[in-house]
């Protein structure tokens, strides 16, 4: 059975969408404790860009990973 794995654009595609979620998100919890609407955003894009990245490296990570090894890990116990 041949296992699919995502391509580098899917994955880069859903770190994309979910980190407009999520910064959305950190925007407006930076507004509500700081009451400056230039400092949310620029704590919102430091966090997009960042996060983005590290997004796509986590992802990419599981991709090495064959799909069963950790559940097989945690059979051996």
């Amino acid at each position: 059975m041949e296992v699919q794995k995502e391509s580098h654009l899917r994955s880069v595609l859903k770190g994309f969408t979910w980190r407009i979620i999520a910064t959305t998100t950190t925007v407006t919890i930076a507004y509500a404790i700081t009451g400056e609407i230039g400092d949310a955003l620029t704590i919102g894009a430091i966090e997009f860009v960042g996060k983005i990245f590290i997004y796509y490296l986590h992802e990419r990570a599981w991709q090495i990973m064959p799909r069963g090894s950790i559940r097989t890990w945690f059979k051996k116990s």
